[in-house]
């Protein structure tokens, strides 16, 4: 078999566009599943609400700082709290950050993202744990809208952990993923009612594949070996980033399951 092959078609600063060749489906599915679930991120997991005359809700107010991203390139150096011997969170699995906001005007006061701090940069980058500002104006993400005299204070905690636990800690925000875009191999059952190629539109992958054939007889072995595949990533982490953490974590589970196998014949063998 000839060996992978990988090719960027575009990059940008949240998506990356690649062709793969020659894998096998079930890998390329598996790093699409690690992609979305299982790469650590930093997010905002506990709340505390000094005060709120604000006309949104503790709750509400809490489920909109917990999905806006947060810097998470140096989320290794934290440790998952399930693994840290503190009682509820400490320097070492957490970041602390805080948002104080006063409206003294008759004007709306708009609170952005950007207003949130780190209360305590504890390591050696303070950028870890900072919202991600991604935004024309730099302002970040619109949290809440406060009327004269009204206030938020909040501190916030923000830990490590994975998709699998919450959505927030998703560093895609979405992964395209197609293979056989002429469905030579028929995966796929277009239903249509009078011409299924007028009635569904090609894709843009087609430009990269050779038509079919009509003349040629079908081939009942044959398998898929180029899937195209673009990542769109939250600001948490870099494209880049979140393929070389992806195919890390997933050979970390390949190895561990080599291992339980390993382990499992040793002691089946008399």
């Amino acid at each position: 078999m000839a060996e992978p092959e990988v090719t960027v078609r575009k990059a940008g600063k949240d998506n990356v566009d690649v062709v793969l060749e020659n894998m096998d489906l079930s890998l390329v599915n598996s790093m699409r599943r690690v992609f979305l679930s299982e790469i650590p991120t930093v997010a905002i997991d506990l709340v505390e609400v000094e005060a709120n005359t604000s006309v949104l809700a503790d709750e509400f107010l809490s489920h909109r700082l917990g999905l806006i991203p947060l810097d998470s390139s140096l989320a290794n150096e934290l440790e998952y709290t399930r693994d840290c011997d503190c009682e509820i969170y400490c320097d070492k699995c957490s970041v602390v950050l805080t948002l104080n906001a006063v409206c003294n005007t008759d004007s709306t006061l708009d609170v952005y993202s950007s207003d949130i701090n780190v209360a305590v940069p504890a390591r050696s980058d303070d950028s870890i744990g900072r919202p991600i500002q991604s935004s024309t104006d730099e302002r970040g993400i619109l949290i809440a809208r406060l009327r004269k005299n009204q206030e938020l204070r909040v501190k916030c905690i923000a830990k490590k952990g994975i998709a699998k636990e919450h959505a927030k800690w998703s560093p895609c925000s979405g992964i395209a993923f197609e293979y056989d875009p002429w469905n030579k191999l028929k995966h796929t059952d277009l239903w249509y009612e009078v011409d299924a190629d007028k009635e569904w539109p090609k894709s843009k992958n087609c430009d990269y594949e050779e038509p079919p054939n009509l003349h040629d007889k079908f081939d009942y072995n044959a398998v898929p070996r180029k899937f195209y595949m673009n990542v769109e990533t939250t600001g948490q982490l870099k494209p880049d980033v979140v393929f070389e953490r992806g195919i890390h974590v997933l050979e970390t589970k390949l190895a561990e399951i080599a291992l339980a196998l390993s382990k499992a014949e040793e002691e089946t063998d008399w």
